[in-house]
């Protein structure tokens, strides 16, 4: 085990972990954005309520959770490690230094960016998971699941969270357009052939998946 431990404990490795942790996070967010796109549809919220309740109760889906949290928590703590490694590295930059030539504005504020979704999540989590779980909600007459979805309509009402959501939406875009393609790259699965087209789907994904969940608040806010 005293190689594994020094090989996943390296920078290389560390990046390894990123790239398979970053990945399975974004298996997460479509299935998660698949749901709550059920938020739509024109039902008093009932198909959303359903969802939400297989999610709650379905024992695979449980335990999933624990794996969900486990794979944040070791892609965050490895982001903090490799920003650390990287300023003791280089702890004062060079003078004439122009980042800005050979790098994208997300690669250099992926720290700032990660920050940024960090905090939405917490917020977000406290809302409305914190409640879904271990909190009492308002239950929906002749149903054995809770109403989630006012709750939904209640939090797209308040304008401060609103911009939260649509800013770390955009900041997610960001953080995604440059952690997916870095991701392939990391794990060595770099090809003049297959290599642009990565990208321009990384891109894709990234700017659609969250135009998908920034709409939810946005209609919400304006149209419900």
């Amino acid at each position: 085990m005293n190689w594994f431990t020094k090989t996943f404990s390296s920078t290389i490795g560390r990046k390894i972990i990123m790239s398979i942790t970053g990945l399975f996070l974004c298996s997460f967010l479509v299935v998660h954005l698949v749901g709550n796109l059920t938020l739509f549809r024109q039902d008093g919220g009932e198909a959303f309520n359903i969802y939400s309740h297989f999610m709650a109760n379905n024992p695979i889906i449980r335990t999933m959770e624990f794996v969900l949290v486990a794979g944040f928590l070791f892609h965050i703590w490895d982001a903090i490690v490799l920003t650390r490694r990287n300023k003791t590295a280089r702890p004062v930059g060079y003078a004439n230094s122009h980042p800005e030539q050979n790098s994208t504005w997300s690669s250099r504020n992926m720290g700032l960016l990660g920050t940024i979704i960090l905090v939405f999540l917490l917020v977000h989590l406290w809302n409305f998971f914190v409640p879904a779980r271990f909190g009492e909600l308002e239950g929906v007459p002749n149903t054995e699941y809770l109403n989630l979805y006012s709750e939904v309509v209640l939090a797209f009402k308040n304008p401060i969270y609103v911009a939260l959501y649509v800013i770390a939406m955009v900041a997610l875009a960001y953080h995604l357009i440059h952690g997916f393609q870095s991701a392939f790259q990391s794990l060595g699965l770099t090809h003049k052939k297959y290599t642009p087209f990565i990208q321009k789907f990384g891109y894709a994904f990234s700017v659609l998946i969250c135009l998908g969940f920034a709409a939810i608040p946005l209609y919400f806010f304006f149209f419900v």
